[in-house]
Parts: structure tokens; sequence; C-alpha cells
């Protein structure tokens, strides 16, 4: 066991301190202290010895300079072998069993605030982690504290041990501050990076990557496969790190990459809007003036594969659309918000998860990242800027201003749909999806099937595609199926031939220069 006599705390946020401080006095533990957190220790009455004392020298260079001495790392480096124990007599310093230090907020208020460097270099502590790393590297005779998180349940070993702490207690509290002063030291590492003229991309030289288990997940893709969900250590909740379940059992890892994927779509649109997703693919899609009615339209696109499926709304889920998702079996709901109405009707589904996650918490920008098989692949989301403006009508007819708006909203569906990926819509809703085929034909019968299948209407659909026809095979198969406008990047070397069979049929094409390939 580790007997605590001697405590140096040394803390930029003082939550907790005091409490902390109480229970070292009741085992009669010196406090050793500096600058600001010696002056709250004595608001709340409790002596501390400062360190300009035991080191006799006074603190310098604006505070850079307190705890860098021999004297103090002597105290905390300390081994009990005789060797050391001379040492310490020579210098007159007894050693320190507890090290509290928690670091300069360089995060939160010289990235966050995007201060100046001059400003910023003042928040990049030296003496802390220099503290820190010795304690932890000595851990056999020194515990590390660093986040007021911690000092329950030291302070409860504290008093269940009579005034001392177990070796393994402290290895685990060693581990975990080599681990934040590694972060500490990423952050700094990545604000100089974003100074750097040639480095301001989202595609740096180096990328670090610090995870925090957040749970363990029931299994992977397949049962036979572990998995378990992380977070960015240290930073604050982005993302669907905010996405608060509100009812339900835990989320799968199929769950995971299927919500991420059905809200990605959903939020493109600014009016309600709807989307099933089955294994990342939309079978049904739609907007409307009424989430409800919206709910409706993109069930009709595959009432049969949205069984099992995620829903997606990009707006609050009423009552009225809570008993319509409630006559049928989905793993997942996931909006902004529910209604308490709603609530307590999809929540007599035992087997429904209902997640929430503000839009604005939900980013569609950034970069995202693939690993393989001993590489990563990092890469910018597919979220670049569309105008409409410049798109290029490239056959004899031009869209009407009804087909103009099918084509805006089949381009939107499209981009998340697997490749070779071809949508039809008609009336802002999905009407068959053709998606992760090896050939672009292929994919159009696929989604003619898919709309037969529901007895759909096809004579007047627009069809969208993620990248361009290499032949004419995918209109002369869209005409026969009775597509009247079409929407895809082009840059086919046979795009003549492929604008040809859109004017013998007919057919308005409109090129947009993008191409959103989902792999």
């Amino acid at each position: 066991m580790i007997e605590i006599k001697r405590a140096l705390i040394s803390c930029w946020n003082k939550e907790g301190i005091e409490e902390l401080a109480q229970a070292l006095r009741e085992f009669r533990v010196e406090i050793i202290s500096s600058g600001g957190t010696a002056a709250h220790l004595r608001q709340h009455d409790i002596p501390v010895t400062t360190v300009e004392s035991l080191t006799g020298y006074p603190s310098i260079l604006g505070g850079r300079v307190k705890t860098l001495h021999p004297k103090i790392h002597a105290a905390i480096l300390a081994a009990d072998s005789p060797e050391h124990q001379r040492d310490l007599e020579k210098i007159d310093v007894k050693p320190v069993q507890l090290v509290v230090v928690n670091l300069y907020p360089f995060v939160t208020e010289a990235m966050q605030k995007n201060l100046s460097l001059d400003d910023a270099i003042e928040f990049i502590d030296i003496g802390g982690p220099a503290m820190l790393r010795a304690a932890a590297k000595n851990f056999r005779h020194v515990v590390a504290l660093h986040l007021p998180g911690q000092y329950p349940a030291f302070i409860e070993q504290l008093r269940a041990n009579g005034g001392s702490i177990s070796p393994e207690y402290s290895r685990s509290r060693a581990k975990e501050a080599f681990l934040y002063t590694c972060w500490y030291d990423s952050q700094v590492h990545s604000y100089f990076s974003g100074l750097d003229e040639t480095a301001k991309t989202s595609l740096p030289a180096v990328h670090t990557l610090l995870l925090e288990k957040q749970a363990d997940l029931r299994y992977g893709e397949n049962p036979h496969q572990k998995a378990a969900v992380y977070h960015h250590y240290g930073g604050q909740p982005v993302g669907m790190e905010k996405m608060q379940q509100l009812w339900g059992k835990p989320l799968s890892y199929n769950n995971y990459v299927d919500v991420q994927a059905a809200y990605a779509l959903v939020l493109e649109f600014e009016q309600p809007a709807v989307a099933i997703v089955k294994h990342t693919n939309p079978c049904g899609a739609a907007v409307d003036n009424a989430l409800s009615s919206a709910f409706e339209k993109a069930l009709r696109g595959d009432s049969v594969s949205a069984f099992g499926g995620i829903v997606a709304c990009n707006r609050t889920v009423d009552d009225q659309t809570a008993e319509l998702i409630s006559k049928i079996f989905f793993e997942c709901i996931i909006a902004p918000q529910f209604e308490t109405a709603a609530l307590e009707i999809l929540q007599k589904k035992k087997n429904l998860r209902l997640l929430s996650l503000a839009q604005e918490d939900f980013s569609l920008t950034g970069s995202e990242i693939k690993s393989l098989n001993g590489v990563f692949l990092l890469q910018e989301r597919d979220a670049i800027a569309e105008n409409r403006t410049h798109w290029q009508v490239v056959t004899e007819r031009e869209p009407n201003e009804q087909e103009w708006e099918e084509l805006s909203f089949a381009w939107k569906i499209v981009k998340h749909v697997k490749s070779n990926a071809i949508v039809f819509t008609k009336h802002l809703e999905v009407y068959g999806v053709g998606a992760g085929q090896m050939s672009r034909v292929d994919s159009v019968k696929i989604a003619r099937m898919k709309a037969e299948q529901a007895q759909r209407e096809l004579t007047g659909c627009v069809m969208a595609s993620d990248a361009f026809f290499p032949f004419r095979d995918g209109i002369d198969e869209a005409a026969r199926s009775g597509i009247t406008a079409v929407i895809q990047p082009g840059g086919s070397i046979r795009d003549e031939e492929v604008i040809q069979a859109a004017n013998e049929h007919g057919l308005t094409m409109v090129f947009t220069g993008i191409r959103h390939f989902k792999h």
C-alpha cells in the first residue's frame, strides 16, 4: 500500500480540490501548493506549504517557472531505495506520495477561442505535464490524479484504507495520466499545424487520433465479430456522440452505421423529410408539407424492404407520424426531437430504439477515416456545395419547372446510395432504387423492378445516376421504363452517344459535373 503523507496540489481547475484537501487533512497529510491553488485552499481554511518555501526560490518569468526545480521533482521521483533516500537527505527534501495536477486549458482557451500565437503559447503547460509524468513514472510510490472526476474514488479508497492507496489503483491512474499528457501534446501540435499555411487542409501531414471506448456492443456486423463504439478522447462531444437514446435496448454496430446513413440523407432537405434506410441504402424517401405525409410517401418507396429498417426525420416527430410508424417494425427512429405524445405511442414498441440529435450537431462536413489492412484512408466528406446554375442541359429538350424540382430532389437522394447508384423519383418521393451493382444498366433494371413491385406508375419519373453512363444502354432502359428526365455527372468518352440516345427518346438530360460515388 502507498501511505499518503505529503501531497502536491497544483490545479488550474479548482473544482473539488477543497473536498479532496479536507479528506487529506483527516489523515494529517501535508499539502504543498503554489500560486492560485494555494490561495484557493487558504480561502477554505486549509493550511498549505508553499512551493516557494520548499524550493527557496520565488515564482519567476511571469509564472512560467514555479515547480521546475530539483527539490520538487526529487520529491516526486524518489523510489524506496537507500541511494534515493540519501539523495533526498542531501537536499533536505521529503518524498511526496500524491500529485494532483490538471493542466492549463489549452483547448478551451487557445484553440476554441482562436487565440493568436502570442496569446496561445501562454496556455501551453510545461511544469504541469512534467510533474504529472514524473508521478506516473513513479506510480509504485506516488499516486497521480489529473481530473476532478477522479477525486471521489480516491477519497473513498483513502478512507477505506486508513490513509493509504492500493498499488493497483495508482498504476491505473498512471496509465490515464500518460494518456492525458499524450492527448494534451497532440492538441498543441494540432494548433501549430493549423498555423502553417501549407498545412491548412483537412488532410494534414500528421493526423493524430486518440479514441476512448464509450461502450461495448453486443457484436459487430456478425455475431462472431467483437465490436465497441469509441469517441474522441478529451474533446467536446460532437456529432453522434451527442445523440441521446430516449428508448429501447442498446444500439448495435449495424444500427450505428445505418443511423448515420439515414440522418445524413434526410438532413439534405429543408422541407419536412423522411428517409427509410436498410443496410445504408434508402429504400424510401420523400418530402412533403407534413411529416406524416412524408413518412407515408417514403414507405411507399419499398414497404417490403422497409421492414426492420431505420427511419430518419428532419422534424420533431408528432403523434400522427408516430401512429403511422408504430404499425410497422423498425429498428430505430432518429429525429431532432419527439413530442411527448409521440414518445408515449412509440415506447409501446419494446424492440424499437428512439434517438434524438439536433440537426446542428450532426456535421455533414469535415473528414472521414476508413481503416484497411495496415493503412488508413482519410478523405473529406462528400459535402460539396452544388449550384443548379452550374448544371448544364445537354439535350434538345430543356426540363420544365416541375422536372427541375424533381431532378434536384433525385440528385440529393442518389448521393446517398451505394455505387453504382440509380434512383427513380416522382412527386418528390422515391419510386425505385438500384444500388451497389457492378454495371450501371443493371442498377437501372433493378430500380425499375423495385418500382414495379411496389405497383408504381413509372411514366413521368425522373432518373438520377451517381456517375456517368458508359454506354447508351442505361438511357435506353430508362426510356422503356417511362423516364422523362435524367440527371447525371457526365464525363464519359461516350457522352455524345448517351446524349443522342436521350434525344431519340425525347428525354431531357442534365449534366452536373459532380460525381457522387459511395463505396
